[in-house]
């Protein structure tokens, strides 16, 4: 059975859209935290860019792909925190 059409008020399009493009965050998991759709969201960070293309500055080449590289190093090691995190507590837990 299909969900019910949800709407979302425009503040909250655009805090949504904030947290993606301001924060470098990766889509998917501002939409999880959100609990909205992935597609949703993606289409409203795209629709965000088309209409503030003259607003973002461009960056050369070179820094792009190094903020790309940043940002990919970045995302990795706050999964490998949440591991060990995880993982310190299950040890901390299971020699007790």
């Amino acid at each position: 059975m299909a969900r019910p059409k949800r709407s979302f008020s425009p503040e909250f399009r655009r805090e949504a859209v904030k947290l993606v493009i301001d924060e470098s965050r990766p889509i998917v998991d501002v939409a999880r935290e959100l609990g909205i759709g992935e597609g949703t969201l993606g289409s409203w960070v795209a629709r965000y860019r088309r209409d503030h293309v003259d607003e973002e500055p461009t960056l050369p080449v070179n820094e792009r792909e190094r903020l790309r590289q940043l940002e990919r190093e970045t995302r990795e090691l706050r999964m490998e925190n949440e591991f060990l995190k995880k993982a310190a507590a299950y040890f901390a837990r299971d020699h007790r």
